[in-house]
């Protein structure tokens, strides 16, 4: 296959972005909470880890796929949700959806999107949809689009467990960002809910986004009113419905498998290895070790940093992935090494969008799966289900190396 010549890494693909995007959809995307430590340590935690190779092992057929979500796909890694891709890009979720078809990668989709999640469904194919979901204290909206995404053949609703307040972004406060006036939150159109993205009206029902965080946080606070909880109002938006303070592992995790089924139920923000023992607990389908890609809480760990303790509680009973961080195909091999099953890319995806599109996204994919087959070739690895910790060794303080 031909190389584009002008970007032929994920850091290209970052600078080609940045030069497309208007300001306010830039910082968005790419801004993390506070002062954005965890972003950067997501990142510069794979630099840790430095790769242990073996040879004279036959690598004349290197295997990257994986099952996942009941499918056999064709690299341990899926394009994780991200919201509102139309700010990337006239297409938007469609395009990322077309690309996945055309690799075999699972798509996840926010519940924020820009385009309807029945119409990105039908632009995946036989590949895997998964929907991102917040769970809003009106349950009502919630079991609409559980409901939706149930009836057009979504695999599993991912729970995002990380937001009970929102993270303060602070190039969002001073851009004023806004949602502009032709894009909307397809999925919760008011006048069609069932089909947002063919409603006539280029109306924006996503105000919120025009609101700064003192608005915000001001939807956020445990907000009562003699003695009982007001409810958000209005149109949904992320900024007023999206966070909710009251969610609790005894009460939500179960009504959201009931609504869910047959679908998977999985939770998204576990960072430490109590919380993924309650998930075992809890029996949820399986879990994200995320921090939100540091847009929440600044100064977590880093996801890789994470990873190792979540693995060990989990104890291979369910599924564990991973998204943060990740800008090179090594960076995937090195996350399975330490016990992930599976991988979500997030801002390279959208970098490839804002790029070319559809093309751009499929450029993203092809780079990571490249550099990643190319790993476990060099590396002595045939098949996925043999990369372990014997392929890594660690970065110590001291710079001295230390075998795992």
């Amino acid at each position: 296959m031909e190389h584009d010549l002008d970007c032929l890494t994920i850091a290209e693909l970052e600078k080609l972005a940045t030069q497309r995007m208007d300001r306010q959809t830039r910082d968005y995307y790419n801004e993390g909470a506070d002062s954005g430590t965890t972003v950067r340590e997501n990142e510069s935690a794979y630099q840790k880890y430095r790769l242990r190779p073996r040879v004279l092992r036959n690598v004349s057929k290197v295997d990257s796929s994986v099952n996942v979500f009941g499918t056999r796909c064709s690299v341990p890694f899926g394009v994780a949700p991200a919201a509102m891709q139309k700010l990337a890009h006239e297409e938007g979720e469609l395009a990322t959806a077309h690309a996945c078809q055309e690799k075999g990668v699972v798509m996840g989709l926010s519940s924020f999107s820009t385009t309807a999640l029945e119409d990105v469904r039908a632009a995946s194919g036989n590949t895997p949809n998964v929907l991102q979901l917040y769970l809003f204290e009106d349950r009502e909206q919630s079991r609409k689009l559980i409901e939706r995404a149930k009836k057009v053949g979504y695999s599993a609703v991912v729970l995002t467990v990380d937001t009970p307040l929102l993270g303060r972004r602070n190039l969002e406060i001073r851009n004023q960002f806004r949602l502009p006036g032709h894009l909307r939150a397809a999925n919760f159109d008011l006048d069609n809910e069932g089909r947002g993205s063919r409603s006539s009206r280029s109306e924006c029902s996503d105000t919120a986004f025009s609101k700064d965080h003192s608005a915000a946080a001001k939807s956020t606070a445990a907000n009562y009113r003699e003695g009982r909880r007001v409810l958000p109002t209005g149109p949904v938006t992320f900024h007023t419905h999206g966070p909710n303070p009251t969610l609790e592992w005894d009460e939500c995790i179960p009504w959201l498998k009931a609504q869910a089924s047959p679908m998977q139920v999985w939770v998204k923000g576990i960072m430490t290895a109590e919380d993924a023992a309650l998930a075992v607990g809890h029996h949820v389908d399986g879990i994200i070790v995320s921090n939100h890609g540091g847009r929440q809480l600044d100064g977590t760990l880093a996801t890789l940093d994470a990873l190792p303790e979540i693995v060990a509680a989990v104890n291979h009973r369910i599924p564990v992935h991973i998204d943060g961080g990740i800008r090179h195909g090594t960076d995937i091999f090195k996350a399975l090494a330490l016990g992930a099953d599976f991988c979500w890319i997030g801002r390279p995806m959208l970098w490839g969008l804002a790029y070319k599109g559809q093309a751009g996204v499929e450029l993203c994919l092809r780079l990571l799966t490249d550099e990643f087959q190319l790993c476990m070739g060099l590396a002595g690895v045939a098949r996925v289900a043999d990369i372990g910790p014997q392929f890594l060794y660690r970065v110590k303080a001291s710079e001295f190396l230390s075998r795992l």
